[in-house]
């Protein structure tokens, strides 16, 4: 699978951006098993406020992981243990938060994650990430909007969901 892994892109970036939202990030060693993966390693887990990864965990799959953390309200985000959960338009909202975090990544960028997006399979209406970013995310966009996730111009405030 040709997709953009940690090792791929700027540590420091990721590190920067875990940290913005109070995420502690977990570099294991390579061939670690991941704890709170939900699909299993390379992809990223989730445990509490840990986001696990590994130097080949893809960096759609660790944006992922991360924003739904962001998305969650605290209630969930205390008990969080590898299942997210969540609903239809939280899961949109992180998906759609996810491609805007990419710009705060150097090396992946927001046409990148989309096509990474595609590349594991993440499915759309419309066929595509950018087809559904561009022209059927409205939803997602407003229950980030709603949340106090991202500003007006969409660009990310950088605090969890209450």
């Amino acid at each position: 699978m040709d997709v953009l892994r940690y090792t791929d892109c700027n540590p420091a970036d990721i590190a920067t951006l875990c940290q913005r939202y109070t995420i502690d990030l977990v570099v294991l060693e390579p061939g670690a098993e991941i704890p709170g993966s939900y699909f299993g390693p390379p992809e990223a887990g989730l445990v509490g406020h840990s986001l696990y990864i590994r130097p080949d965990t893809p960096i759609h799959s660790l944006l992922h992981e991360g924003c739904h953390f962001i998305c969650m309200d605290q209630e969930r985000r205390s008990a969080l243990h590898t299942d997210a959960g969540g609903e239809y338009l939280e899961e949109n909202g992180v998906c759609y938060l996810q491609i805007l975090l990419a710009e705060h990544i150097g090396g992946m960028g927001r046409d990148r994650m989309m096509r990474d997006m595609d590349t594991w399979g993440y499915t759309f209406r419309l066929g595509s990430a950018q087809t559904w970013f561009e022209g059927d995310a409205e939803d997602a966009r407003e229950w980030l909007l709603v949340h106090g996730l991202i500003d007006p111009a969409e660009e990310p405030v950088w605090r969890l969901r209450v």
